[in-house]
């Protein structure tokens, strides 16, 4: 059965690419395994996320994932077995030749032959020649910091790569691989049986040579004959400035090797940016607060703040309100592929004494009289009695 990536990502059909970017930023930072190392899911679920996030946020893939439930089209093998597809002739769909099995008529066979058919002999031709690599995925975490101005990030990563002693042959050096006795180096076996439709034939990959036309009669001691080996190897990332959570980066060629002189794989990385303790980024745009006082929020004046590239003056206008937002504009994220930024939004707080001399008090008093407010006198009567007493000192 398929996923569904919506239900996923938590998102109606008919989301919009914002929403669907929310989404994933939002998930993306809950399920992130370093911030839940203790949660054996964390992982499975972030890849999951990402996977979801990789299909909707491409307009190509997601109309055939809308239409066939396969990103790859009718027909598609899902690139890596990461998508289940529900074509008629994938497995998914309403006639497979396993759900005619318990008839004891060879249907399997005759559909697998219909479907190499319409794939244009793809499945027969798969193992025969030379296969590209792996793309593999990791994920890579970044400061809001690394994100404004870019940065290089060295990763390490297990690769596969062809074995060195046997240059991805497989066999000891000094031998070669020998014909496959099963199908006589065709990669593929040719079956005729007699129904009650008549007489039938198929063709399928052969299953001792895997459809290679070779086997091998003395492998390699360092691999095994498996032809590859895994390395560990450090890979350079380079972060462009304006990066967000989701973004994928292809270092092309720096995926596992391919079999049979089949080119190598890329490498993706999934970029996380970390939460900020005193910035929220939304989209190009960031988001600080900041506590002024209520004279400040009355009369206005110029304050000082922090930005991602140094401290910037802001104008606060006279009668500011609580909530008010203020834009420093260009004073946001770099915008990806474009040289302009975002903007800095700073959300206003008032802060209220909560401590009055008594002249502060007297002062705020005749501000209420004048706008014709009424305010009560809270304090206590040894409280009132020392105040007066101090006045009649000054006098």
């Amino acid at each position: 059965m398929s996923k569904d990536y919506y239900e996923i990502l938590g998102v109606s059909k008919d989301a919009s690419q914002e929403e669907i970017r929310r989404a994933f930023r939002r998930l993306a930072k809950q399920y992130h395994p370093d911030r839940n190392p203790d949660d054996p899911t964390a992982e499975a679920k972030f890849k999951e996320i990402n996977e979801a996030y990789e299909v909707l946020s491409d307009p190509a893939k997601r109309s055939n994932y809308d239409a066939y439930g396969n990103p790859d089209g009718p027909f598609g093998a899902g690139g890596g077995g990461s998508y289940t597809g529900s074509g008629p002739f994938t497995g998914g769909g309403p006639f497979t030749g396993r759900d005619f099995g318990d008839f004891g008529f060879p249907f399997g066979d005759i559909f697998s032959s219909f479907e190499e058919m319409f794939t244009g002999g793809a499945r027969r031709s798969a193992n025969t020649g030379p296969v590209r690599g792996r793309d593999p995925e990791v994920s890579l975490e970044i400061t809001l910091e690394e994100a404004f101005s870019g940065v290089d990030k060295d990763i390490t990563i297990n690769r596969v790569e062809s074995c060195s002693r046997c240059n991805g042959t497989g066999a000891e050096p000094g031998t070669s691989p020998i014909t496959c006795p099963t199908c006589n180096g065709a990669g593929q076996v040719r079956t005729t049986v007699n129904t009650m439709l008549g007489t039938m034939t198929t063709v399928k990959t052969c299953p001792r040579c895997g459809g290679t036309g070779e086997i091998i009669d003395t492998p390699c001691s360092a691999c095994r004959g498996a032809g590859e080996t895994t390395r560990t190897r450090t890979v350079t990332v380079t972060i462009p400035p304006g990066a967000d959570s989701g973004l994928h980066l292809r270092l092309a060629g720096q995926g596992d090797a391919g079999r049979r002189g089949g080119p190598p794989g890329d490498l993706y990385v999934v970029v996380f940016v970390k939460p900020h303790s005193m910035f929220e980024r939304q989209g190009d745009d960031l988001i600080l607060d900041r506590t002024i006082s209520f004279p400040l929020a009355a009369l206005g004046g110029t304050i000082t703040i922090p930005t991602l590239d140094g401290e910037a003056e802001l104008n606060v206008p006279a009668g500011t309100q609580p909530g008010a937002v203020l834009r420093l504009r260009g004073k946001g994220m770099p915008k990806l592929r474009y040289k302009s930024r975002g903007d800095l939004m700073v959300r206003i707080n008032i802060r209220v004494p909560t401590r009055l001399s008594p002249e502060e008090r007297e002062l705020l008093m005749k501000l209420s009289r004048l706008q014709g407010e009424t305010v009560g006198d809270n304090r206590s009567f040894f409280q009132r009695l020392r105040d007066a007493a101090g006045g009649n000192r000054d006098r």
